[in-house]
């Protein structure tokens, strides 16, 4: 039944129609109607305010990315707008479904450089799945009920709405509108029968095969049609960084993570399998390494929801496009039960060398100062392997990502394609609201944690239970690495003077702890562990320690530091990377 209404309180009602029950907003003139508006919803909404617009997009992110929702922010226009644009970028790299709605100036007065214009729609288009400018109060149902179809349906990303003022103001006989049909659009492609049978005659004649498993996954919500696809085939698992908690980290025939800070026994394997099907992943360039090396002595079977990403880096032999959900199921009823007992096995000779060298010096050191692979260890083991791990970009989201062990699903929050330092504090915040009966742990490097470091506010204001693991070793340590590995320890803008946390901390409310010493690290995990909101426990770690393994910069996936024979030639992977 219509209901004439002002275009704000239209767009309220079209949220509610779609679901929404958490925004992350920070308001201003051109969005003011609409934050009117949502002080009548007060009962309907958590009303999440931020400190900045691009806190905003990414507690979104963070948001949708625990929860399997769309995550929705609500900013001004202007500087308002543009501030989400890293938030949008990296939602699209990372295939994460949220809604950017943000004010406008009326419409009379778009083009003629009215206070805090942009043309917002034309800067997101790249960036984003679908971008809209709503200029008038009768199409807000419309566009609301597509924007959030197009965000969550297919393979899921960012839409922005572009507000115009005078349709917030504008009354309107409003309805929510039922789901559009979208000409054109084709969420989820059919897959062909063709395309199961001949994945599935590779994969029964397979010797060595390998699964790369990737987030697509966890998008799809197909862990457990993974899970019997593998010990039905007895294929072995690698996982991309996003896709790491797709198959327990306990599961037999889990072999760790892919690519540059990957796992050596993944990596090499590789290179020496005959059949790789990767599900739900899209052969970045950190996991290929060198892609004219990149596994040319196996047939690649690709499953993806994206059709555009089957065939764009790697050759492949039999695509399969659709839901991996669907496609994991059929193929797993197509392929005959198998296994592959000694190719298995013989991953456990490189899983040994990595252990040795790497392993148990980065999460039992003897001596010296704490590591931060051993406090993410520890951390994991104190949550008893369940939480969610959220992570900032460096050598802290690589750590941690690598020495973190998961259970359930849905258990990794990361900047994977964009790498966008500052990710980590936001995320997690909105992580906390996506689900609140979890644990959200946040590792996060003295640099990243600086440069948002204005949402321990949103952490006051909204009792966001976030538990922070700040890694602090006095360097952009990601950078620093590289700097000694390939710019001969020419440590440029990488050392950091750092304010006392402690103190930041106390001035926003939250209970911190400083640890240095590793007889201190389990009491202090527990402290963090047991307050009952938000805490910050601050590890100073040693300074110039490097995330091993490495695959160099243009170097072969399965050659990594430190695992190389010494005469390969790293003057090459020197010049590769420079030039």
């Amino acid at each position: 039944m219509k209901k004439r209404i002002t275009g704000a309180e239209a767009l309220m009602q079209a949220l509610i129609h779609e679901g929404v029950t958490t925004i992350f907003g920070y308001p201003g003139g051109g969005i003011m109607p609409v934050f009117d508006a949502l002080y009548d919803h007060r009962e309907d909404f958590r009303q999440v305010l931020v400190r900045h617009e691009q806190g905003a997009a990414h507690a979104a992110q963070g948001y949708a990315r625990s929860s399997g929702q769309v995550g929705v922010c609500l900013v001004t226009s202007g500087p308002g707008a543009t501030n989400t644009i890293t938030g949008i970028s990296d939602a699209m790299l990372d295939s994460t479904p949220i809604v950017v709605i943000s004010g406008q100036v009326g419409a009379a007065a778009l083009g003629t450089d009215a206070f805090q214009e942009v043309d917002f729609v034309c800067i997101t288009q790249p960036i984003c799945k679908w971008s809209y400018q709503i200029r008038r109060a009768e199409d807000i149902a419309w566009a609301v009920a597509r924007a959030f179809y197009i965000a969550a349906n297919g393979r899921p990303g960012p839409v922005v709405l572009d507000f115009a003022k005078n349709a917030q103001t504008t009354m309107v006989d409003f309805e929510p509108a039922s789901l559009p049909i979208q000409r054109g659009f084709i969420p989820v492609p059919q897959p062909s029968d063709d395309a199961i049978r001949r994945a599935a005659a590779l994969i029964d004649n397979a010797e060595r095969p390998l699964l790369l498993a990737g987030q697509g996954i966890e998008l799809a919500g197909a862990q457990e049609e993974l899970k019997q696809f593998v010990e039905k085939t007895g294929i072995p698992v690698g996982c991309t960084l996003l896709g790491l908690s797709t198959l327990p980290s306990g599961h037999p025939l889990r072999q760790g993570m892919l690519g540059m800070h990957g796992n050596l026994a993944p990596n090499v394997k590789t290179n020496e399998c005959d059949v790789l099907i990767a599900v739900g992943m899209r052969f970045d360039d950190r996991v290929t390494g060198r892609l004219a090396t990149y596994a040319r002595q196996a047939k690649v079977i690709h499953l993806d929801i994206d059709p555009s990403e089957i065939g764009k880096n790697v050759p492949v032999d039999v695509a399969v496009t659709g839901d991996c959900k669907e496609t994991l199921a059929r193929l797993t009823k197509a392929v005959h039960p198998a296994e592959h007992k000694e190719w298995v096995e013989s991953f456990a000779i490189y899983h040994t060398m990595e252990d040795e060298r790497v392993v148990r010096p980065a999460i039992h050191p003897a001596e010296g100062p704490l590591k931060m692979g051993e406090v993410a260890r520890r951390v994991s083991e104190a949550t008893a392997d369940s939480a969610i791990l959220v992570t900032d970009v460096g050598q802290n989201q690589m750590m941690s990502a690598r020495y973190f062990r998961y259970t359930r699903p849905r258990s990794i929050i990361t900047s994977g394609g964009l790498g966008t330092m500052g990710f980590g504090l936001p995320a997690a915040i909105g992580a906390t609201f996506g689900a609140p009966e979890r644990t959200v742990c946040l590792f996060v490097g003295d640099g990243g944690i600086q440069m948002n470091l204005q949402e321990l506010g949103t952490i006051m204001e909204s009792g966001a239970p976030v538990k922070i693991i700040l890694l602090n070793n006095n360097y952009l340590g990601n950078v620093r690495q590289w700097q000694e590995l390939f710019f001969n320890h020419r440590y440029s803008c990488t050392p950091m003077m750092n304010p006392n946390y402690e103190l930041i901390a106390s001035a926003y409310g939250i209970p911190s702890r400083t640890v240095a010493a590793r007889a201190d690290l389990d009491d202090a995990i527990h402290e963090m562990l047991t307050s009952s909101g938000a805490f910050l426990l601050q590890v100073a770690v040693e300074e110039e320690e490097n995330v091993m393994p490495m695959t160099p910069p243009g170097a072969d996936v399965d050659h990594m530091l430190p695992f190389i024979d010494s005469s390969t030639p790293t003057e090459q992977w020197k010049s590769t990377f420079i030039h």
